[in-house]
């Protein structure tokens, strides 16, 4: 019974790019694991994992204890734990969404859920695949503490660092500030890479320096490694919608976020011309698809 409670049957939807590794961490760790996709396809990923499969959300959902959600939009959280999943958990269960989303969106979650008993974490994890395969993300949490330190020793399966940052919807705010931060740093870089060009500079010979000093930082080092030609178009849009989320999430909370939104979207926007500019050695406004800066 004792190690029962300590590893509480756990469910896991949405098996991406982060997810999958996450649902593997959570599994090879001991937690019995339980798995649905839309597409049977997906689970094709946990092969040779110990897990069990389900057909519905109900079926997987009435098995949990802890029910974790990576899936891409605020919407499909929320239709999964409406169609499905809250009428047939438990009460005292815990839905953790580890998307990254609106705060007002887990503050609704919430509320929807206590009615029925059960909790809601807003647990969005920082660092992608390399760092969910590695098992060191960072796991940024809202919501009740004593279902942060009941679910904690899952997060812990796949991060290096968990945070509880406040009630419900602050994990989901640190996200937002964290993306907007990284934004806005990419286009300090692609400052200093225009100018660096415009000296006759090798940018990728000086990036690699600004690496070992004082001036590194994520927004350098994901450079050519997790950001590359072959996927940065895709992160660029992907960064320039989170910072659609940032601003609808400050005005939302009556704050004024027009400065910070119009650096982390050039950073968003400029991204590929960025990179393109380190591997050809034009600058960051004349690579790529030759469009001025945003």
């Amino acid at each position: 019974m004792d190690t029962d409670r300590e590893r509480p049957p756990v469910g896991f939807i949405g098996l991406g790019d982060q997810g999958l590794p996450m649902a593997t961490a959570i599994a090879e760790a001991g937690f019995p694991l339980h798995a649905w996709a839309r597409r049977p396809a997906s689970l094709d990923g946990l092969r040779g994992v110990p897990h069990v499969r389900h057909d519905g959300v109900r079926d997987l959902a009435a098995s949990c204890e802890i029910v974790g959600l990576c899936v891409s939009t605020d919407e499909d959280v929320l239709q999964l734990v409406t169609g499905g999943l809250l009428e047939a958990l438990h009460s005292g269960s815990v839905v953790v969404n580890h998307g990254t989303g609106l705060p007002s969106t887990a503050v609704r979650l919430a509320e929807i859920c206590a009615p029925a008993g059960v909790e809601v974490l807003d647990a969005p994890v920082s660092g992608g695949r390399p760092a969910a395969e590695e098992r060191r993300l960072t796991t940024l949490v809202g919501g009740p503490r004593t279902a942060v330190e009941r679910c904690r020793p899952v997060f812990a399966s796949f991060s290096r660092h968990v945070v509880h940052l406040g009630g419900a919807g602050a994990g989901q705010t640190a996200k937002l500030f964290n993306n907007a931060l990284l934004a806005m740093n990419q286009a300090n870089i692609a400052e200093i890479v225009d100018l660096a060009i415009g000296l006759g500079m090798d940018p990728a010979r000086l990036v690699g320096a600004l690496k070992l000093g004082s001036a590194s930082s994520a927004a350098l080092t994901l450079l050519n490694t997790m950001v590359t030609l072959d996927n940065v178009e895709h992160l660029s849009r992907v960064e320039a919608l989170d910072m659609e989320l940032f601003d609808t999430a400050m005005r939302e909370a009556d704050a004024d976020p027009g400065a910070v939104t119009e650096r982390g979207m050039a950073g968003a926007r400029g991204l590929s011309r960025l990179l393109h500019s380190l591997n050809s050695g034009e600058p960051a406004a004349a690579a790529g698809d030759g469009k001025e800066r945003s």
